[in-house]
């Protein structure tokens, strides 16, 4: 290879670890925007249920907590035991293939020059590269070009559950704080338009990080936090009334 070809080689790498990079901070932020969406909606059904049923502040104000604190631990307990379960098997993968490299060297060498003719590389280039990436680094080529991993960057089940827990304790303070700080005869009201305002942004945001139409999404999203919050209240107050 060329000195320009080496230098266009690094340079495409480079690229690509920035594309990686960047892919990955985006996930992290859609994964922390649905969250806190979630945070918002539950506990505001919660506390708009609650609030149907009673004047009570203190009851209020226990509920939501309840809320929070369960749907914080929850969160944090279900992306904890999935990002396991990711981790795991992109660990059993990498395993497999590091002795696959021992054992049959040469079959992964043709294998890593298949997958890398069917990127449109020439058999002559696909097997300049394919040796070149197996002298420098054959596990990291092939866990990069056959199983989509980057060795150096597996899924961290504990960051993800502390990501979740605080995305959906900072998104459940927003109804908790609007329903038990403002006064009794607007509280309500209150907390609808607050929740209303935020549901609009978390749905803007989770779409333009996902190249969707942002407005549509905001609309969805508000809508149906809205409608949660309607029929939770609607039901308190039923249940209050009975319950008198």
């Amino acid at each position: 290879m060329t000195a320009t070809g080496e230098g266009a080689h690094a340079g495409h790498g480079d690229a690509e670890e920035r594309a990686e990079g960047l892919n990955n901070r985006l996930n992290w932020l859609r994964a922390g925007v649905l969250g806190a969406n979630d945070g918002i909606v539950s506990t505001a059904g919660v506390v708009m249920g609650v609030a149907g049923a009673t004047t009570d502040d203190t009851a209020i104000l226990i509920a939501g907590v309840a809320a929070l604190v369960a749907g914080a631990i929850s969160m944090a307990a279900g992306e904890y035991v999935s990002v396991s379960t990711q981790r795991d098997t992109e660990e059993s993968l990498i395993a497999k293939e590091r002795r696959e490299l021992e054992e049959m060297p040469e079959e992964e060498l043709r294998e890593l020059e298949g997958f890398l003719r069917e990127r449109g590389l020439e058999d002559e280039t696909a097997t300049d590269v394919a040796r070149q990436l197996t002298e420098r680094d054959a596990l990291r080529a092939h866990a990069a070009l056959e199983l989509g991993i980057d060795v150096d960057d597996l899924t961290s089940p504990w960051a993800a559950a502390g990501a979740s827990m605080l995305s959906f304790t900072l998104g459940a303070l927003l109804p908790l704080l609007s329903i038990t700080l403002f006064p009794d005869s607007v509280r309500t009201w209150a907390t609808v338009l607050a929740v209303g305002a935020a549901l609009a942004v978390t749905g803007w945001t989770s779409a333009r990080l996902g190249y969707a139409p942002p407005a549509r999404a905001a609309l969805r999203n508000v809508a149906g936090g809205l409608l949660a919050m309607l029929v939770t209240y609607v039901v308190g107050d039923l249940l209050g009334t009975q319950l008198e």
